[in-house]
């Protein structure tokens, strides 16, 4: 592989600012002109565990992450101990000196058979159990191992500012990791101040103290290593404009400009990220656009998101429904547990054609599962969710940008067929964090569908019929509370007026109008936004996959073309209703098919037979908790090109 990037990571307990490091790292990069692409690991504890940050950097636009650690960025003994080994010949390791004498066996988190695995390799070469062993078959490998002493060099800031005291001293220890890498890959320190001044712009003596950290920090490398080592890193002049994204930040900032205007939820990891920006964001400007009119001034109004945390999550999709019911754009997030309560509140909806979106954050399961870990279990699940057949609308996002623009199409689809949208995304793509240029909010146009304006057309009396038979199936609705709008709504099924009966004529033809609405949206909605097809059309090899994978996949594509096998890349998003003509016309003059995802059973593979009949053969499937790396798809592609790869290939990387 021809790599033109550089990964580096950093590592600590839970809660000792981990986050913060890498966010001030992936900062300085993204303001020197650089590409990033950031992944977040953490346990689901809150406290004490291990947790680590890997950001991907590159004069080209990245989507994924890596395997290969270029430079491994410590503050604590786990860190070193886990993640040594990950470190390339000729990366590097910044650690503190006074973690060497350190035992593996006095790290209380580390579980059995990790440490079961250090000690095998450690005995094997011939070493002892401590950190400075570890350290000691990096250099053997060829890694560059520089010890920085961190607590020294910080007594001398904190003498400076008057303030020499351990426990002040010992928050910076993760911000002088980020300047001692800075620093051996002669980086600029201006960009790096710059970060620091955006991460703590609510705190200046915080800025104040972390700049003369990282003034210190740059001193003592520059003193002590001469400059670094060989791998230099340099800011690249852009006139670009550019933002630096959070995955679930990026759901948020996407509902404000969709009309979203009542979110709910309970707390469930990864989900409730989203929520909490809401809740930090909930009075925003409208800048002068009520209705899609330009106002004046004089005119320009304030709006606002109402977030509501539930009591638990058949409260959050119920209260939801009920929004939509008012006519507001209504939506709720949450994970595979949470999601398993919503079923009936979903079936309500659709029985009852309301339109609301529900967020749905995969991660690993069943049960609890792994609360903070990544899969894609959940897409059988939310095509069949509830009993009975009511319409539903599936949407995986594959990216930020999809996810950005993605959903306002939720809303939209809400909206136009009154019904729900469950729109999937995951961990991976949640807690990623990456550069993008500017996205434009012109793109998500909102389209409300058949609703009522003002009083309805009856309103000094008259009959309403809330459910009446149209040609497209499809018909208007009032909010709650328009005059003339009065109509009923219950769990059973119902005339047009929303009476109770069981009558069968009735049901044949209410439940033909409720299911035709898929297959209107199958005719109505524009392939672009139901399929992504990447690559030339004669290819080696057709992947297919969904979701978070697209980037891994990207990535792996362009290492594939530059060893001469070229491959081709069907990207389904629009699982319900699906783009069964256009998958079987791709995968049909396909020479090899391979799918790929992260779930066990290759999840989309049986939708895909279920809908074209179109068998897939070969598997590359990852369910150990961990999203795909780049490296892991293009040595599975070409394993498989090569016929050394077994029909179900399960990738197993990441500490």
């Amino acid at each position: 592989m021809n790599r033109t990037d550089l990964s580096w990571m950093i590592g600590g307990v839970q809660g000792s600012g981990v986050d913060t490091s890498a966010n001030i790292f992936a900062k300085a990069a993204a303001q020197g002109g650089l590409w990033v692409y950031g992944k977040r690991e953490y346990y689901s504890n809150i406290k004490g565990e291990h947790s680590y940050f890997q950001v991907r950097l590159s004069k080209q636009p990245v989507h994924s992450h890596v395997d290969t650690v270029d430079m491994l960025a410590t503050f604590d003994d786990e860190t070193i101990a886990r993640h040594a080994w990950e470190v390339r010949k000729d990366g590097a390791i910044v650690y503190d000196p006074n973690l060497g004498g350190n035992s593996i066996d006095n790290i209380p988190t580390l579980e059995k058979n990790v440490r079961k695995y250090l000690e095998a390799e450690l005995s094997k070469n011939g070493l002892g159990k401590t950190i400075n062993d570890v350290l000691e078959v990096a250099r053997r490998k060829g890694v560059h191992v520089y010890a920085i002493p961190y607590m020294d060099i910080l007594k001398k800031v904190g003498e400076k500012f008057g303030d020499p005291s351990l426990s002040s001293l010992t928050r910076m220890l993760n911000v002088m990791a980020v300047a001692a890498s800075f620093a051996l890959l002669d980086y600029s320190q201006e960009k790096v101040n710059e970060a620091l001044k955006n991460q703590f712009k609510a705190k200046p003596k915080v800025v104040e103290i972390n700049i003369a950290a990282v003034s210190a920090a740059y001193d003592y490398v520059r003193e002590k290593y001469n400059g670094g080592f060989g791998i230099k890193l340099q800011p690249v002049p852009t006139n670009e404009k550019r933002m630096f994204l959070r995955g679930s930040n990026t759901v948020g900032i996407a509902k404000i400009l969709s009309g979203c205007r009542l979110q709910t939820y309970y707390p469930i990891t990864p989900a409730s990220d989203e929520s909490e920006y809401l809740e930090a964001h909930e009075s925003l400007d409208l800048d002068g656009v009520i209705d899609g009119e330009m106002k004046t001034m004089q005119e320009m109004q304030k709006g606002s998101v109402v977030v509501l945390q539930s009591e638990d999550e058949i409260a959050a999709i119920t209260m939801a429904v009920g929004g939509g019911l008012a006519g507001v754009r209504s939506a709720t997030s949450t994970s595979g547990p949470g999601f398993c309560l919503m079923a009936e509140g979903l079936g309500w909806a659709g029985i009852n054609e309301v339109p609301v979106v529900v967020t749905l954050y995969q991660r690993g399961g069943p049960s609890t599962g792994l609360p903070t870990r990544h899969e894609q279990g959940d897409l059988q699940f939310a095509l069949h969710i509830g009993h009975g057949e009511s319409p539903r609308f599936v949407l995986a996002s594959g990216d930020l940008e999809e996810t950005f623009y993605d959903v306002t199409k939720a809303f939209n689809y809400a909206e136009r067929y009154q019904t729900a949208v469950v729109h999937l995304i995951d961990k991976a793509l949640a807690n990623s964090d990456q550069t993008y240029l500017m996205f434009d909010p012109n793109k998500a146009k909102i389209e409300r569908g058949l609703l009522y304006k003002g009083e309805m057309p009856n309103a000094d009396g008259g009959d309403y019929e809330r459910f009446k038979f149209t040609e497209s199936g499809i018909s208007p609705r009032p909010a709650l509370g328009t005059k003339g709008g009065i109509h009923w709504t219950t769990g059973d099924e119902h005339d047009e007026h929303g009476h109770i009966t069981e009558d069968p004529k009735n049901r044949i033809m209410m439940m033909e109008k409720r299911m035709n609405k898929l297959e209107l949206a199958d005719r109505e909605i524009p392939l672009e936004e139901k399929v992504h097809f990447f690559g030339p059309t004669d290819a080696d090899i057709t992947v297919v996959s969904w979701g978070s994978t697209k980037g891994a996949i990207l990535d792996a594509m362009e290492w594939l073309k530059q060893d001469g096998i070229k491959i081709n890349f069907l990207q389904v998003r629009l699982m319900n209703p699906f783009p069964t003509q256009y998958v079987k016309q791709v995968l049909s003059r396909a020479k090899k098919i391979v799918d790929i995802e992260m779930n066990y059973s290759g999840q989309l593979g049986g939708l895909i037979r279920e809908k074209t009949c179109v068998p897939i053969e070969q598997y590359v499937v990852k369910y150990n908790g961990r999203p795909m790396s780049c490296e892991e798809v293009y040595n599975a592609v070409k394993s498989i090109k090569q016929g050394k790869a077994p029909k179900r290939v399960v990738l197993s990387n990441g500490a």
